[in-house]
């Protein structure tokens, strides 16, 4: 497996993205658990999950749980493994969205995902969304206070563009770790935010890399074709793309079986051409 940083942290080149395993249609948990064993088999160091990852309204924090049971029932060491979450992100229980980037409620939702991961500092937390009716400095700034109070220990932003990029950093201090953003062969308006994190040696950790929910498997054009020629799937050539586009590039896709986390986590090894990754680029 390659690795990459996220701020001091050395974590593998490809994460987990445990969503899949919490909101509609979710598996059963024991198939859940044998993912994430799975994806730690394969070496993969970076689990990604979030407070609004569950279905019901009294569901709240399903897939931090599911996480840290998945980590305390695995038989090997997990001492090196990094779980990213977030904070902001609601789910009222009925299939929508909202957010709540008040710094109180930022707050508390950090003590809240402290206690279901059961640990005393989380590594990296992630303001997931901004929130229109709140200052960004003001939701930023709450992140500051829980980094500097030491509840956790890496901070970074979600779904941000490049000023708010720029504007999380100063306020952090110079400490912004990580931003991530939706990107896929289908989605590249976040190019210029992946532009200004190389630039300023941020991780960009794309979500739903292989394109979202029920699309990976439906993946064709350019990316089909030189799957066929290289005999592997067409989402390990996704990723394999992605990880071509700079250092600080790492994916974090989605996924509810052994079997995909597997193939994903063998993008690490696989080196694409110059003349393959301008295909890719161009389709």
């Amino acid at each position: 497996m390659e690795y990459r940083r996220i701020g001091d942290v050395r974590v593998s080149a490809i994460g987990l993205g445990e969503m899949p395993m919490s909101i509609e249609g979710r598996p059963d948990e024991s198939q859940s658990i044998r993912t994430i064993h799975a994806a730690l088999d394969a070496g993969v160091t970076l689990i990604d999950t979030a407070d609004a990852y569950h279905l019901y309204a009294d569901d709240v924090g399903h897939g931090e749980s599911l996480v840290a049971k998945a980590l305390a029932s695995y038989p090997g060491d997990t001492s090196h493994v990094l779980v990213a979450t977030k904070g902001g992100h609601q789910r009222p229980g009925d299939g929508s969205w909202t957010v709540d980037s008040r710094p109180e409620y930022l707050k508390a939702a950090c003590e809240a995902s402290l206690k279901r991961l059961g640990v005393d500092a989380i590594g990296l937390y992630q303001h997931h969304r901004p929130d229109p009716k709140v200052p960004y400095a003001e939701a930023i700034g709450a992140i500051r206070d829980l980094l500097d109070a030491g509840k956790i220990r890496m901070a970074g932003i979600s779904n941000a563009n490049p000023a708010q990029i720029r504007e999380a950093n100063e306020i952090l201090g110079g400490r912004l770790v990580s931003v991530q953003n939706q990107y896929s062969p289908t989605f590249r308006s976040s190019e210029p935010e992946l532009a200004l994190c190389a630039e300023m040696g941020i991780a960009f950790l794309p979500w739903s890399p292989l394109g979202g929910i029920g699309s990976a498997a439906r993946m064709g054009g350019a990316f089909a074709r030189v799957a066929a020629e290289r005999g592997v799937s067409p989402q390990r050539v996704c990723l394999a793309w992605m990880l071509a586009k700079s250092p600080v590039v790492i994916p974090i896709p989605g996924s509810s079986r052994p079997e995909t986390i597997r193939d994903s986590a063998a993008a690490a090894e696989l080196t694409l051409t110059p003349e393959e990754l301008a295909t890719l680029d161009a389709g």
